[in-house]
Protein backbone atom coordinates (compact mmCIF):
# COMPACT_ATOMS: atom_id res chain seq x y z
CA UNK A 1 0.00 0.00 0.00
CA UNK A 2 1.33 3.43 -0.91
CA UNK A 3 2.11 5.70 2.01
CA UNK A 4 3.43 8.76 0.18
CA UNK A 5 0.54 11.16 0.66
CA UNK A 6 -0.56 13.11 -2.39
CA UNK A 7 -3.40 15.52 -2.99
CA UNK A 8 -6.07 14.61 -5.51
CA UNK A 9 -4.60 17.16 -7.93
CA UNK A 10 -0.95 16.39 -7.11
CA UNK A 11 1.44 17.53 -9.82
CA UNK A 12 3.63 14.40 -10.02
CA UNK A 13 4.27 11.61 -12.50
CA UNK A 14 3.65 8.29 -10.68
CA UNK A 15 5.85 5.24 -11.15
CA UNK A 16 4.49 2.87 -13.79
CA UNK A 17 4.91 -0.67 -12.43
CA UNK A 18 3.71 -3.02 -9.71
CA UNK A 19 6.30 -2.75 -6.94
CA UNK A 20 5.19 -6.06 -5.45
CA UNK A 21 6.54 -7.78 -8.58
CA UNK A 22 9.96 -6.09 -8.44
CA UNK A 23 12.90 -8.02 -6.97
CA UNK A 24 15.94 -6.25 -5.50
CA UNK A 25 18.85 -7.19 -7.79
CA UNK A 26 20.99 -4.22 -6.69
CA UNK A 27 22.24 -3.37 -3.21
CA UNK A 28 23.14 0.29 -2.93
CA UNK A 29 25.24 1.66 -0.05
CA UNK A 30 24.76 5.37 0.66
CA UNK A 31 21.15 6.38 -0.03
CA UNK A 32 21.77 10.13 -0.22
CA UNK A 33 20.29 12.82 -2.43
CA UNK A 34 22.55 12.26 -5.42
CA UNK A 35 21.85 8.54 -5.55
CA UNK A 36 18.12 9.18 -5.31
CA UNK A 37 18.28 11.73 -8.15
CA UNK A 38 20.51 9.61 -10.38
CA UNK A 39 20.62 5.78 -10.14
CA UNK A 40 17.14 5.57 -8.61
CA UNK A 41 15.78 7.90 -11.31
CA UNK A 42 17.20 5.82 -14.17
CA UNK A 43 16.08 2.58 -12.52
CA UNK A 44 12.61 3.96 -11.83
CA UNK A 45 12.19 4.59 -15.57
CA UNK A 46 13.58 1.16 -16.47
CA UNK A 47 11.29 -0.80 -14.14
CA UNK A 48 8.32 0.16 -16.32
CA UNK A 49 9.72 -2.46 -18.72
CA UNK A 50 8.28 -5.83 -17.56
CA UNK A 51 11.48 -7.61 -18.63
CA UNK A 52 13.59 -5.56 -16.21
CA UNK A 53 11.80 -6.06 -12.92
CA UNK A 54 14.55 -8.10 -11.27
CA UNK A 55 16.55 -4.85 -10.90
CA UNK A 56 14.91 -3.12 -7.96
CA UNK A 57 17.22 -1.51 -5.41
CA UNK A 58 17.81 -2.46 -1.77
CA UNK A 59 19.25 0.61 -0.07
CA UNK A 60 21.70 0.44 2.82
CA UNK A 61 22.36 3.26 5.30
CA UNK A 62 25.47 2.77 7.43
CA UNK A 63 26.04 6.12 9.14
CA UNK A 64 24.51 7.46 12.34
CA UNK A 65 23.63 10.62 10.44
CA UNK A 66 21.38 8.58 8.15
CA UNK A 67 18.85 7.87 10.91
CA UNK A 68 16.44 10.70 10.08
CA UNK A 69 16.41 9.87 6.36
CA UNK A 70 16.00 6.18 7.09
CA UNK A 71 12.92 6.73 9.24
CA UNK A 72 11.45 9.26 6.81
CA UNK A 73 11.75 6.85 3.90
CA UNK A 74 10.55 3.81 5.87
CA UNK A 75 7.41 5.72 6.86
CA UNK A 76 6.69 6.09 3.13
CA UNK A 77 7.62 2.52 2.13
CA UNK A 78 10.75 3.99 0.50
CA UNK A 79 8.69 6.15 -1.88
CA UNK A 80 9.73 9.76 -2.44
CA UNK A 81 9.41 12.57 -4.97
CA UNK A 82 12.13 13.85 -7.27
CA UNK A 83 11.62 17.32 -8.74
CA UNK A 84 13.64 17.90 -11.90
CA UNK A 85 14.22 21.63 -12.34
CA UNK A 86 14.43 22.83 -15.92
CA UNK A 87 16.76 25.58 -17.05
CA UNK A 88 13.71 27.10 -18.75
CA UNK A 89 11.95 27.40 -15.38
CA UNK A 90 9.62 24.45 -15.97
CA UNK A 91 9.85 21.70 -13.33
CA UNK A 92 8.72 18.07 -13.49
CA UNK A 93 8.12 15.95 -10.39
CA UNK A 94 8.36 12.15 -10.33
CA UNK A 95 7.23 9.62 -7.78
CA UNK A 96 10.19 7.25 -7.41
CA UNK A 97 9.41 3.63 -6.56
CA UNK A 98 12.65 1.84 -7.41
CA UNK A 99 13.93 1.80 -3.80
CA UNK A 100 12.23 -1.48 -2.91
CA UNK A 101 13.90 -2.12 0.46
CA UNK A 102 15.92 -0.07 2.94
CA UNK A 103 18.20 -1.31 5.73
CA UNK A 104 19.81 0.69 8.51
CA UNK A 105 23.08 -1.11 9.13
CA UNK A 106 23.64 0.28 12.61
CA UNK A 107 20.46 -1.36 13.90
CA UNK A 108 20.39 -4.39 11.62
CA UNK A 109 23.90 -5.31 10.44
CA UNK A 110 22.94 -8.92 9.75
CA UNK A 111 20.39 -7.81 7.16
CA UNK A 112 23.08 -5.85 5.30
CA UNK A 113 25.35 -8.90 5.12
CA UNK A 114 22.48 -11.10 3.97
CA UNK A 115 21.46 -8.63 1.26
CA UNK A 116 24.99 -8.56 -0.18
CA UNK A 117 25.18 -12.36 -0.01
CA UNK A 118 21.75 -12.95 -1.57
CA UNK A 119 21.67 -14.94 -4.79
CA UNK A 120 19.29 -12.29 -6.18
CA UNK A 121 21.92 -9.56 -5.76
CA UNK A 122 23.98 -9.13 -8.93
CA UNK A 123 25.33 -5.60 -8.39
CA UNK A 124 26.51 -3.61 -5.35
CA UNK A 125 26.55 0.14 -6.05
CA UNK A 126 28.15 2.83 -3.91
CA UNK A 127 27.90 6.54 -3.21
CA UNK A 128 30.19 6.96 -0.19
CA UNK A 129 31.96 10.22 -1.28
CA UNK A 130 35.53 10.65 -2.43
CA UNK A 131 36.91 10.43 1.10
CA UNK A 132 34.91 7.31 1.90
CA UNK A 133 37.34 5.05 0.06
CA UNK A 134 39.97 5.67 2.76
CA UNK A 135 42.84 6.13 0.30
CA UNK A 136 46.02 7.98 1.30
CA UNK A 137 46.01 10.66 -1.39
CA UNK A 138 49.75 11.22 -1.24
CA UNK A 139 50.67 7.60 -1.95
CA UNK A 140 47.50 6.08 -3.39
CA UNK A 141 47.35 3.34 -0.78
CA UNK A 142 44.49 2.14 1.41
CA UNK A 143 44.87 3.37 5.00
CA UNK A 144 44.99 0.18 7.04
CA UNK A 145 45.83 1.86 10.36
CA UNK A 146 42.49 3.69 10.53
CA UNK A 147 40.90 2.79 13.90
CA UNK A 148 37.59 1.71 12.39
CA UNK A 149 39.33 -0.33 9.72
CA UNK A 150 41.47 -2.01 12.38
CA UNK A 151 38.35 -2.91 14.34
CA UNK A 152 36.79 -4.54 11.28
CA UNK A 153 39.99 -6.40 10.38
CA UNK A 154 40.10 -7.92 13.86
CA UNK A 155 36.35 -8.49 14.20
CA UNK A 156 35.05 -9.67 10.80
CA UNK A 157 31.72 -10.75 12.31
CA UNK A 158 31.07 -7.27 13.76
CA UNK A 159 31.49 -4.90 10.80
CA UNK A 160 31.22 -1.14 11.24
CA UNK A 161 32.74 0.21 8.00
CA UNK A 162 31.59 -0.18 4.42
CA UNK A 163 34.67 -2.36 3.86
CA UNK A 164 33.78 -4.65 6.74
CA UNK A 165 30.17 -5.00 5.63
CA UNK A 166 31.06 -5.74 2.01
CA UNK A 167 33.71 -8.27 3.06
CA UNK A 168 31.26 -10.01 5.40
CA UNK A 169 28.62 -10.13 2.68
CA UNK A 170 31.03 -11.43 0.06
CA UNK A 171 32.36 -14.07 2.46
CA UNK A 172 28.85 -15.35 3.09
CA UNK A 173 28.16 -15.21 -0.64
CA UNK A 174 31.28 -17.26 -1.37
CA UNK A 175 30.42 -19.82 1.29
CA UNK A 176 26.84 -20.15 0.02
CA UNK A 177 27.94 -20.52 -3.60
CA UNK A 178 25.76 -17.62 -4.72
CA UNK A 179 28.07 -16.65 -7.54
CA UNK A 180 29.90 -13.54 -8.73
CA UNK A 181 28.84 -9.94 -8.27
CA UNK A 182 29.74 -6.51 -9.65
CA UNK A 183 30.78 -3.64 -7.37
CA UNK A 184 30.00 -0.34 -9.12
CA UNK A 185 31.16 3.00 -7.71
CA UNK A 186 28.88 5.94 -8.50
CA UNK A 187 31.09 8.55 -6.81
CA UNK A 188 32.60 11.62 -8.41
CA UNK A 189 36.23 10.65 -8.71
CA UNK A 190 38.41 9.73 -11.63
CA UNK A 191 38.75 6.00 -12.28
CA UNK A 192 36.26 5.35 -9.49
CA UNK A 193 36.11 1.63 -10.25
CA UNK A 194 39.89 1.34 -9.92
CA UNK A 195 39.70 3.24 -6.64
CA UNK A 196 36.97 0.94 -5.36
CA UNK A 197 38.99 -2.12 -6.38
CA UNK A 198 42.06 -0.77 -4.57
CA UNK A 199 40.14 0.01 -1.38
CA UNK A 200 38.06 -3.16 -1.08
CA UNK A 201 40.68 -5.64 -2.23
CA UNK A 202 43.28 -4.08 0.08
CA UNK A 203 40.95 -4.47 3.03
CA UNK A 204 39.90 -8.00 2.09
CA UNK A 205 43.48 -9.13 1.48
CA UNK A 206 44.44 -7.89 4.95
CA UNK A 207 41.47 -9.63 6.55
CA UNK A 208 40.86 -12.90 4.69
CA UNK A 209 43.26 -14.29 2.09
CA UNK A 210 40.84 -17.01 0.97
CA UNK A 211 38.16 -14.41 0.28
CA UNK A 212 40.71 -12.24 -1.54
CA UNK A 213 41.43 -15.09 -3.94
CA UNK A 214 37.70 -15.56 -4.57
CA UNK A 215 37.23 -11.82 -5.21
CA UNK A 216 39.96 -11.82 -7.87
CA UNK A 217 37.84 -13.99 -10.16
CA UNK A 218 34.31 -13.28 -8.92
CA UNK A 219 34.01 -9.49 -8.51
CA UNK A 220 34.34 -6.83 -11.22
CA UNK A 221 34.80 -3.09 -10.60
CA UNK A 222 33.67 -1.05 -13.65
CA UNK A 223 34.66 2.59 -13.89
CA UNK A 224 31.78 5.02 -14.35
CA UNK A 225 31.13 8.71 -14.85
CA UNK A 226 28.10 10.28 -13.17
CA UNK A 227 26.66 13.75 -13.55
CA UNK A 228 23.64 15.52 -12.15
CA UNK A 229 23.72 18.57 -9.88
CA UNK A 230 21.71 17.68 -6.79
CA UNK A 231 21.62 20.24 -3.95
CA UNK A 232 21.22 19.59 -0.26
CA UNK A 233 17.57 19.71 0.84
CA UNK A 234 16.75 22.11 3.67
CA UNK A 235 13.55 22.12 5.77
CA UNK A 236 12.44 25.14 3.75
CA UNK A 237 13.00 23.15 0.55
CA UNK A 238 10.85 20.30 1.89
CA UNK A 239 7.98 22.70 2.57
CA UNK A 240 8.42 24.41 -0.82
CA UNK A 241 8.54 21.18 -2.81
CA UNK A 242 5.53 19.68 -1.04
CA UNK A 243 3.47 22.81 -1.58
CA UNK A 244 4.46 22.95 -5.24
CA UNK A 245 3.82 19.26 -5.91
CA UNK A 246 0.75 18.70 -3.75
CA UNK A 247 2.50 16.07 -1.61
CA UNK A 248 3.39 15.26 1.99
CA UNK A 249 6.87 13.86 1.40
CA UNK A 250 9.30 13.70 4.32
CA UNK A 251 12.27 13.02 2.05
CA UNK A 252 11.93 14.86 -1.27
CA UNK A 253 14.86 15.51 -3.59
CA UNK A 254 15.35 18.07 -6.32
CA UNK A 255 17.95 18.32 -9.06
CA UNK A 256 18.79 19.90 -12.39
CA UNK A 257 17.39 18.68 -15.69
CA UNK A 258 20.77 17.56 -17.07
CA UNK A 259 21.74 13.95 -16.37
CA UNK A 260 24.51 11.66 -17.59
CA UNK A 261 25.82 8.22 -16.66
CA UNK A 262 28.57 6.48 -18.62
CA UNK A 263 29.64 3.01 -17.45
CA UNK A 264 32.25 0.51 -18.56
CA UNK A 265 30.33 -2.57 -19.63
CA UNK A 266 32.06 -5.01 -17.27
CA UNK A 267 29.29 -6.70 -15.28
CA UNK A 268 30.23 -10.25 -14.30
CA UNK A 269 26.74 -11.30 -13.17
CA UNK A 270 24.52 -9.43 -15.62
CA UNK A 271 23.10 -5.92 -15.50
CA UNK A 272 19.97 -3.85 -16.10
CA UNK A 273 19.37 -2.61 -19.63
CA UNK A 274 19.86 0.96 -18.45
CA UNK A 275 20.74 1.97 -22.01
CA UNK A 276 16.98 1.86 -22.69
CA UNK A 277 16.56 4.94 -20.47
CA UNK A 278 19.62 6.94 -21.51
CA UNK A 279 22.66 5.41 -19.78
CA UNK A 280 25.68 5.03 -22.06
CA UNK A 281 27.85 1.92 -21.90
CA UNK A 282 31.41 1.96 -23.19
CA UNK A 283 34.62 -0.05 -23.10
CA UNK A 284 36.61 2.92 -21.76
CA UNK A 285 35.10 5.68 -19.66
CA UNK A 286 38.36 7.63 -19.25
CA UNK A 287 37.68 10.34 -21.83
CA UNK A 288 34.18 11.00 -20.44
CA UNK A 289 35.30 11.21 -16.83
CA UNK A 290 38.29 13.38 -17.71
CA UNK A 291 36.02 15.85 -19.49
CA UNK A 292 33.50 15.95 -16.67
CA UNK A 293 35.95 16.07 -13.76
CA UNK A 294 38.21 18.61 -15.44
CA UNK A 295 35.43 20.94 -16.54
CA UNK A 296 32.35 20.52 -14.34
CA UNK A 297 33.87 19.40 -11.03
CA UNK A 298 36.99 21.53 -11.33
CA UNK A 299 34.90 24.59 -12.24
CA UNK A 300 32.64 23.97 -9.25
CA UNK A 301 35.72 23.81 -7.03
CA UNK A 302 37.29 26.92 -8.62
CA UNK A 303 34.02 28.77 -7.97
CA UNK A 304 33.39 27.53 -4.43
CA UNK A 305 35.77 29.43 -2.12
CA UNK A 306 35.94 32.74 -4.03
CA UNK A 307 32.16 32.98 -4.37
CA UNK A 308 31.58 32.00 -0.73
CA UNK A 309 34.17 34.52 0.49
CA UNK A 310 32.53 37.20 -1.68
CA UNK A 311 29.37 36.72 0.39
CA UNK A 312 27.36 34.54 -1.95
CA UNK A 313 25.72 31.42 -0.56
CA UNK A 314 24.02 30.00 -3.67
CA UNK A 315 25.76 28.92 -6.87
CA UNK A 316 23.15 30.51 -9.13
CA UNK A 317 23.49 33.88 -7.38
CA UNK A 318 27.24 33.85 -7.94
CA UNK A 319 26.74 32.83 -11.57
CA UNK A 320 24.54 35.85 -12.20
CA UNK A 321 27.57 37.98 -11.35
CA UNK A 322 29.39 38.31 -14.68
CA UNK A 323 32.76 38.50 -12.94
CA UNK A 324 32.40 34.87 -11.86
CA UNK A 325 31.07 33.86 -15.29
CA UNK A 326 34.16 35.36 -16.97
CA UNK A 327 36.41 33.70 -14.38
CA UNK A 328 35.00 30.23 -15.08
CA UNK A 329 34.85 30.74 -18.84
CA UNK A 330 38.52 31.73 -18.87
CA UNK A 331 39.39 28.77 -16.66
CA UNK A 332 37.57 26.31 -18.91
CA UNK A 333 38.65 27.79 -22.25
CA UNK A 334 42.23 28.84 -21.49
CA UNK A 335 43.39 26.59 -18.68
CA UNK A 336 41.57 23.29 -19.18
CA UNK A 337 40.50 22.83 -22.82
CA UNK A 338 44.07 22.09 -24.02
CA UNK A 339 44.08 19.01 -21.77
CA UNK A 340 40.54 17.71 -22.35
CA UNK A 341 39.78 15.94 -25.62
CA UNK A 342 36.06 15.70 -26.33
CA UNK A 343 34.60 12.26 -25.62
CA UNK A 344 32.54 10.39 -28.19
CA UNK A 345 30.50 12.81 -30.29
CA UNK A 346 30.58 15.58 -27.67
CA UNK A 347 30.58 19.17 -28.90
CA UNK A 348 33.04 20.60 -26.36
CA UNK A 349 32.07 24.25 -26.88
CA UNK A 350 28.40 23.37 -26.38
CA UNK A 351 29.29 21.29 -23.32
CA UNK A 352 31.07 24.27 -21.74
CA UNK A 353 28.25 26.69 -22.55
CA UNK A 354 25.78 24.23 -21.06
CA UNK A 355 27.83 24.09 -17.86
CA UNK A 356 27.51 27.85 -17.42
CA UNK A 357 23.74 27.55 -17.94
CA UNK A 358 23.53 24.67 -15.48
CA UNK A 359 25.46 26.54 -12.79
CA UNK A 360 23.15 29.53 -13.20
CA UNK A 361 19.91 27.50 -13.03
CA UNK A 362 17.75 29.48 -10.59
CA UNK A 363 15.44 26.53 -9.96
CA UNK A 364 18.28 24.34 -8.66
CA UNK A 365 20.01 27.00 -6.56
CA UNK A 366 22.78 24.77 -5.24
CA UNK A 367 24.54 25.57 -1.96
CA UNK A 368 28.08 26.94 -2.21
CA UNK A 369 28.78 25.39 1.19
CA UNK A 370 28.26 21.98 -0.44
CA UNK A 371 30.92 22.82 -3.02
CA UNK A 372 33.29 24.04 -0.29
CA UNK A 373 32.91 20.80 1.68
CA UNK A 374 35.91 18.43 1.78
CA UNK A 375 38.38 20.32 -0.37
CA UNK A 376 41.10 17.93 0.79
CA UNK A 377 39.42 15.15 -1.19
CA UNK A 378 38.27 17.22 -4.16
CA UNK A 379 41.34 19.27 -5.03
CA UNK A 380 43.68 16.30 -5.68
CA UNK A 381 41.11 14.80 -8.06
CA UNK A 382 39.61 17.83 -9.79
CA UNK A 383 42.40 20.43 -9.83
CA UNK A 384 45.85 18.93 -9.37
CA UNK A 385 46.12 16.62 -12.43
CA UNK A 386 45.68 19.49 -14.88
CA UNK A 387 47.64 21.93 -12.73
CA UNK A 388 50.65 19.61 -12.98
CA UNK A 389 50.31 19.69 -16.78
CA UNK A 390 49.98 23.48 -16.73
CA UNK A 391 53.16 23.81 -14.67
CA UNK A 392 55.02 21.56 -17.09
CA UNK A 393 53.78 23.52 -20.12
CA UNK A 394 54.49 26.92 -18.52
CA UNK A 395 50.84 27.89 -19.00
CA UNK A 396 49.05 30.88 -17.50
CA UNK A 397 48.69 30.23 -13.76
CA UNK A 398 46.69 33.33 -12.82
CA UNK A 399 43.36 31.68 -12.02
CA UNK A 400 44.91 28.68 -10.25
CA UNK A 401 47.05 30.98 -8.10
CA UNK A 402 43.96 33.03 -7.24
CA UNK A 403 42.00 29.91 -6.35
CA UNK A 404 44.81 28.59 -4.12
CA UNK A 405 44.98 31.91 -2.29
CA UNK A 406 41.21 31.86 -1.71
CA UNK A 407 41.35 28.30 -0.35
CA UNK A 408 43.98 29.41 2.17
CA UNK A 409 41.95 32.51 3.07
CA UNK A 410 38.82 30.40 3.56
CA UNK A 411 40.56 27.91 5.85
CA UNK A 412 42.66 30.42 7.79
CA UNK A 413 40.45 33.46 8.40
CA UNK A 414 36.94 31.89 8.41
CA UNK A 415 35.21 35.18 7.67
CA UNK A 416 33.86 36.41 4.35
CA UNK A 417 34.26 39.87 2.85
CA UNK A 418 30.94 40.94 4.37
CA UNK A 419 32.28 40.21 7.86
CA UNK A 420 30.21 37.05 8.34
CA UNK A 421 31.98 34.25 10.22
CA UNK A 422 31.53 30.63 9.12
CA UNK A 423 32.51 27.11 10.12
CA UNK A 424 34.88 25.15 7.91
CA UNK A 425 33.75 21.63 7.00
CA UNK A 426 36.86 19.88 5.66
CA UNK A 427 36.87 16.61 7.63
CA UNK A 428 40.01 15.07 6.13
CA UNK A 429 42.38 17.87 7.15
CA UNK A 430 45.23 16.37 9.19
CA UNK A 431 46.92 17.74 12.30
CA UNK A 432 49.84 18.82 10.12
CA UNK A 433 47.40 20.56 7.77
CA UNK A 434 45.98 22.61 10.64
CA UNK A 435 49.49 23.72 11.61
CA UNK A 436 50.20 24.82 8.04
CA UNK A 437 46.91 26.73 7.90
CA UNK A 438 47.73 28.51 11.15
CA UNK A 439 51.13 29.65 9.84
CA UNK A 440 51.43 33.29 8.80
CA UNK A 441 53.71 32.22 5.95
CA UNK A 442 51.55 31.74 2.84
CA UNK A 443 54.19 29.50 1.27
CA UNK A 444 53.92 27.04 4.17
CA UNK A 445 50.29 26.49 3.13
CA UNK A 446 51.46 24.97 -0.17
CA UNK A 447 52.59 21.87 1.73
CA UNK A 448 48.92 21.15 2.59
CA UNK A 449 47.91 17.54 1.92
CA UNK A 450 45.73 18.20 -1.18
CA UNK A 451 48.74 19.74 -2.97
CA UNK A 452 51.20 16.92 -2.26
CA UNK A 453 51.16 15.51 -5.78
CA UNK A 454 53.56 18.27 -6.81
CA UNK A 455 55.89 20.72 -5.05
CA UNK A 456 54.27 24.10 -5.57
CA UNK A 457 56.70 25.71 -3.12
CA UNK A 458 59.58 25.45 -5.58
CA UNK A 459 57.83 26.64 -8.76
CA UNK A 460 59.37 29.99 -9.66
CA UNK A 461 56.37 31.03 -11.78
CA UNK A 462 53.63 29.99 -9.39
CA UNK A 463 55.04 31.45 -6.15
CA UNK A 464 55.08 35.18 -7.09
CA UNK A 465 51.55 34.99 -8.51
CA UNK A 466 50.25 33.11 -5.49
CA UNK A 467 51.86 35.51 -2.98
CA UNK A 468 50.43 38.47 -4.89
CA UNK A 469 46.97 36.89 -4.88
CA UNK A 470 47.12 36.01 -1.17
CA UNK A 471 47.99 39.60 -0.29
CA UNK A 472 45.42 41.09 -2.68
CA UNK A 473 42.59 38.87 -1.47
CA UNK A 474 43.29 39.90 2.12
CA UNK A 475 43.74 43.60 1.41
CA UNK A 476 41.31 44.26 -1.45
CA UNK A 477 38.63 41.58 -1.14
CA UNK A 478 37.52 38.90 -3.56
CA UNK A 479 35.41 40.96 -5.94
CA UNK A 480 38.13 43.54 -6.58
CA UNK A 481 40.68 40.84 -7.29
CA UNK A 482 38.44 38.80 -9.55
CA UNK A 483 37.53 41.97 -11.44
CA UNK A 484 41.19 42.68 -12.07
CA UNK A 485 42.12 39.17 -13.25
CA UNK A 486 39.17 38.70 -15.62
CA UNK A 487 39.31 41.97 -17.54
Amino acid sequence: MKTLKTAADANIIPYDYDRSQVKPGIVHIGVGNFHRAHEEYYTNLLLADPSQQEWGICGVALLAGDEHLYHALKAQEQLYTLTVCGRDGADTAYEIGSLIQLIWGIKNPTAVVEAIASANTKIITLTITEGGYNIDKAHGEFILNNDHVQHDLKHPEEPTTVFGFVAAGLRKRMQAGHGPVTLLSCDNLQHNGNTARKAFTSFITAQDRELAVWVESNVTFPNSMVDRITPAVTPADIARLNQKNGTEDQAPVYCEDFIQWVIEDNFIAGRPEWEKVGVEFTHDVAAYENMKLSLLNASHTLLSYPAFLAGYRKVDDAMHDQRFVRYLEQFMNTDITPYVPASGNTDLDLYKRTLIERFGNRSVSDQLSRLCFDGVSKIPVYVMPNLIKMLHDKADLTRIAFFTATYRHYLKYRQDDCGEAFEVNDPWLTGEDHQLIASDDPIAFLALSPFKSTDLKTDSRFIPLYLQMAASVKEQGILNVIESITQ
